[in-house]
Formats: structure tokens, sequence, C-alpha cells
């Protein structure tokens, strides 16, 4: 047995003793692990974000805790087993990649891609979008969308076109503000915000990880210019905008 089979085995056990001498882990539901799994998930990509490495193996260690649970779970209330989750996925894979299971030809990751989206389709799927998660945060959800309309054509040719249809939504956008029309400036925004995110797509960037980076460096010069200001003996509300800037751009600059 391979020291991945036997790290596994010992992780199923664990569950298993757990699930059967524990308050807490007897008393768990997969409604109760819910949110308790998208904190996890979470808690990831902060770690992928910041290239925290000793952080990803430890979340990556609690996500297939979470995984191991679930599947306990299902095997007690006679839905599915472990097993037949775990060869569940390796027939989707080896079914999804028959240019590695089988006889289809391909030349590049796009090609892939494609194939990809035309056997889920013949899997059942009504739409290219269909799998796209209903609950996925707005901005990752735009992404997706747009890759997946991507595998049947429906893309810009270059990022000279995109970006010209940001510069376009954003007109529409100022002109929704001159109405007043707050739902007019709310759908616009929305416009503005989806071409961004395709121009982040054509620069070949991930937009919720760039909006997160600024996001951090924003708490971190906030921060930073909270406690120039305490060591001063004053406090935020005591500044002008002006003396705040002063302070936010020698944070920045240092």
């Amino acid at each position: 047995m391979s020291a991945n089979a036997v790290a596994f085995e010992r992780l199923v056990s664990i569950m298993n003793d757990l699930r059967e001498k524990c308050p807490w882990d007897k008393k768990q539901t997969i409604q109760s692990l819910r949110q308790l799994t998208i904190e996890e998930t979470y808690e990831l990509t902060d770690a992928i974000t910041e290239g925290d490495w000793k952080g990803i193996k430890e979340e990556l260690g609690d996500i297939l805790l979470h995984i191991v649970f679930y599947s306990k779970i299902g095997a007690e209330q006679n839905q599915f087993t472990l097993d037949e989750m775990i060869n569940g996925v390796c027939e989707k894979l080896i079914t999804r990649h028959p240019h590695i299971y089988g006889d289809v030809k391909v030349e590049t990751d796009e090609d892939v891609s494609k194939n990809w989206e035309k056997i889920k389709l013949k899997e059942g799927k009504k739409s290219i979008l269909s799998g796209v998660p209903k609950s996925l945060p707005a901005m990752v959800k735009a992404m997706r969308l747009q890759e997946k309309s991507k595998q049947v054509g429906f893309e810009w040719e270059n990022k000279e076109q995109v970006w010209k249809k940001v510069e376009e939504e954003n007109n529409e956008l100022l002109e929704a503000i001159a109405t007043g029309d707050k739902n007019k400036m709310e759908d616009e925004l929305g416009d503005v915000f989806f071409s961004l995110v395709n121009f982040a797509r054509f620069l070949q960037l991930d937009a919720e990880n760039a909006l997160e980076r600024t996001n951090k460096k924003f708490i971190n010069r906030f921060t930073k210019m909270e406690e120039e200001v305490t060591a001063s003996g004053k406090t935020l509300q005591q500044l002008t905008l002006w003396e705040m800037d002063e302070i936010w751009n020698k944070v920045k600059k240092s």
C-alpha cells in the first residue's frame, strides 16, 4: 500500500472513531457542516492569494476532512459510500478525457475545454451555462459564465475589442447617473463590472484575486495610517481629508 493510501485510510479510521465517540462529531449533519465548509474554502483561497504554502497544506487537509465527513454521513443515510463517491469522480474524469483514455486528438487546452463542454451536454446538461453554481460570488460567477460561453465561440477576438466594450459600458453608466434612476445606475454598473472581468480574462488575470489583493493592500495601508495617527496622539476623526491623504501617501511610499 502506498504512503498516500496509508495516510488516507488513517484519516477515514479517525473519522469513524470521531463519528462514534465524539459528541460534537456525532451531532453534525450535512446542513450543519455546510457553512463550515464554505469558511474552510475561503480560508484556502486566502492562503492561495498570500502564496502561503504551509497554510494551503493545512486548509487542504481541513477540506479533505470535510469530504470524508460528508461521505461518512452519506453512508449512514444509505445514500452513497466513500468508495462510490471516489469511483464516481474517477469515471467522470475518464469519460471527459477521451484524448487520454480514448482516441480523440487535441492540440491545446482550449480544445480540451471545448470537448469537455460537448461531453457534458451529451451527459444531459441542458445549457453550456448550467454547470455554473448559483451561489458563486458574483465576480467569480461572471468569469465562469464568460469562460463557458467562450467554448461555443461567443467571445471577442482581442483585448482591444474588450476594452472598447468597457469604455462603452462606462459611458452608459454615466448616462444612467445623469438620469438619477437608481435601478438603471445599478444595472449599468453591473455591466461595467462584467466587462472589466472580461478584460481581466483577456489579460489572463484572475479578477477576483486582483480585487482581493487590493482589499488586502487597502487594509494594510489604512491600518498603518491609523497607527501613525495614534502615535501622534490624535484620532482619524480629528484630521481633515487632506491631512489623512498626506499620511496615506507617506504610508504608500514606505
